[in-house]
């Protein structure tokens, strides 16, 4: 069945005040409206539009019929979302799923409250996540070459007044030698424990980032560190912020995260796809609890030597991402009408080899569809169901014959893993 989706946007501090509602096509709140869930995860399940005068959500229908809703008779494995990121997130890493198994457990022995601020773990789940950018997407994203963060923080000690901040910044910058697993464990231990002389390094960062013109540091780093500070000042985040790769994604470009990398999200309008979990170990740029011995028990501090996610093309008008998670993976179609030269919405749609008529996807597992430019047509040939979807609406897809997408528009539709068993 082709089945309409929903959900209310979530309401964090980070996110932007009008990113969503111009994608949703409603009105600005005034509040920032952050993320928008598509999925089954209990913490903020879709609901299904146009149903019936009694709300339903998604896991009451797939708990209803799981052989026809769900997958191998259960929920989603998969959580597919749009992100609005109008300042940085919290730097952040999710567990593996032996570490989130034995969290939980842990937690729930001690009898931590699930709600509780210090809860670590809300499920048992791994969280890997993969985020495509709609607009151009500015991301700390894993821990870059160790020689790269020494040769940064030196030159913020240069630049930064005489003083006890500019000596804890080469004692940082010196902290960045010897065995880069092992520097890096002690260089985050020593920034989360929160010490005098982290903060004095903080806050003479603070004061260098905002002396002279910056041209002994990359422009973008630069940028990122003068955000960082104003939103977070004095938080030991814009330390280890200096360890990660700093990524500037342009439109329809990609970053994977596999489990136990830490990263931070900082500007930008994406889809993001990821297991269905919402365990998150924090290290930084927050309010939210910090808990550094469990955080440093999960990174995983070895480099990763690219964090952008490359997409294989399917065929022309469809892309798919597919990281090494079982969990999802995620597809983009771009489809066009010949002659048509706007998709109504004033967004030129042709002229462009990638897009095409129609595409047609397998659908072996139940799909989840978001439009985010144009109208689709969504087509099940095989039941004689259509649905007509513009952007910002979502849909449910449950499992069976292959579905085809025509029109003019970009949809991604997110699902399982072609590994899943």
């Amino acid at each position: 069945m082709l089945i309409f989706i929903e959900n209310a946007p979530r309401a964090y501090a980070w996110g932007s005040r009008d990113a969503l509602p111009e994608l949703l096509g409603t009105a600005p709140t005034g509040e920032p409206q952050a993320e928008l869930w598509l999925g089954a995860h209990p913490g903020a399940p879709a609901t299904l539009a146009k149903a019936t005068p009694v709300q339903h959500t998604l896991i009451d229908l797939i708990e209803a019929d799981p052989e026809r809703y769900g997958v191998d008779g259960g929920q989603l494995p998969f959580l597919l979302k749009i992100l609005a990121i109008g300042g940085p997130l919290s730097l952040q890493v999710h567990p593996n799923r032996a570490q989130a198994e034995a969290g939980y457990a842990r937690e729930e022995a001690a009898g931590v409250p699930r709600d509780a601020r210090e809860r670590n773990y809300g499920d048992r789940n791994h969280k890997p996540e993969l985020l495509v950018a709609l607009s151009e997407v500015s991301a700390l994203s894993g821990f870059r070459d160790l020689s790269d963060a020494r040769a940064d923080l030196r030159a913020l000690a240069a630049a930064a007044p005489a003083g006890a901040g500019r000596d804890a910044l080469a004692a940082a910058a010196a902290r960045c030698t010897g065995r880069p697993e092992r520097a890096r464990t002690e260089f985050l231990s020593w920034a989360l424990r929160g010490g005098d002389e982290a903060g004095a390094a903080v806050r003479a960062i603070h004061t260098a980032v905002r002396a002279g013109d910056g041209a002994w540091i990359e422009a973008h780093r630069l940028a990122a560190l003068r955000d960082l500070t104003v939103s977070y000042p004095g938080d030991p985040g814009v330390l280890v912020s200096l360890l990660l790769h700093l990524v500037r994604l342009a439109p329809g470009e990609a970053i994977y995260l596999g489990a136990r990398q830490l990263h931070a999200y900082l500007g930008g309008l994406a889809v993001e796809v990821m297991a269905a979990s919402d365990n998150v170990l924090r290290a930084g740029l927050t309010p939210k609890h910090i808990d550094a011995d469990e955080l440093l028990r999960v990174t995983d501090t070895a480099e990763l030597i690219e964090p952008r996610q490359t997409a294989r093309r399917v065929r022309r008008g469809l892309v798919a991402w597919e990281p090494p998670a079982p969990d999802f993976k995620l597809l983009r179609a771009k489809l066009c009408i010949p002659g048509d030269q706007e998709n109504g919405a004033g967004e030129i749609l042709v002229d462009d080899a990638d897009r095409a008529e129609s595409v047609v996807l397998e659908a072996p597992h139940p799909l989840v569809l978001v439009v985010t430019a144009g109208r689709v047509r969504v087509e099940r040939p095989s039941d004689g169901e259509v649905a007509s979807v513009r952007r910002g609406q979502s849909l449910y897809i449950s499992s069976g014959e292959p579905i085809e997408l025509s029109g003019a528009g970009d949809a991604f539709v997110a699902t399982v893993g072609d590994g899943w068993d």
